[in-house]
């Protein structure tokens, strides 16, 4: 017994990430017509709960309501902050081009090399952590006029590229091509 104690918490302190998975988020438009279509349905089973008048059905409809409810607010809430911080990526971009001109200093390309090979990354693509580890992460993003990353995301340096790396899925969220070139 002890030592199945021993190997459960070791393997909680060794797999943090298996041991609490962190929610998900909307990430399309799909996601969040799925929360409409569940509150939808929930509703239909709190009215049919009060039809049948079981108040302890209809306390645990109404329970599942609210959290359908909740879900679709935190979706549709992700899905605009998404769309935003597309926006304003796009923004971000041209102003980047007019200002990289006038500071070409920032992004001379020194001997930056990484022990693996140069790979052509792309938005929505999952890469291994040994490509966004801590010796690639960019630590002063906003010195590169580059806008900040929203949650566990973090800006990584690929050859000459810029890489925006959620650090929890391995998703990548954004590139920059030839930002230092």
């Amino acid at each position: 017994m002890r030592s199945l104690v021993t190997a459960v918490l070791l393997a909680g302190t060794v797999l943090p990430g298996l041991a609490a998975s962190a929610p998900a988020t909307a990430q399309s438009r799909e996601d969040v017509w799925r929360d409409r279509q569940d509150i939808r349905r929930e509703q239909r089973q709190l009215d049919r709960a009060r039809e049948r008048g079981d108040w302890r059905d209809v306390r645990e409809q109404r329970r599942d309501l609210r959290e359908a409810r909740r879900d679709f607010r935190e979706d549709r809430r992700a899905l605009r902050d998404r769309r935003q911080w597309q926006r304003d990526r796009r923004e971000w971009r041209d102003d980047m081009q007019r200002w990289r001109a006038g500071h070409r200093d920032l992004y001379a390309r020194g001997g930056w090399r990484a022990p693996f090979r140069y790979q052509s990354f792309r938005v929505g693509g999952r890469i291994a952590p040994a490509y966004y580890g801590p010796r690639y992460v960019i630590a002063d993003p906003w010195r590169y006029r580059l806008p900040g990353a929203p949650g566990a995301a973090r800006w990584v340096r690929h050859y000459d590229d810029a890489l925006l790396v959620d650090t929890r899925r391995g998703v990548v969220l954004d590139v920059v091509r030839r930002f230092y070139g």
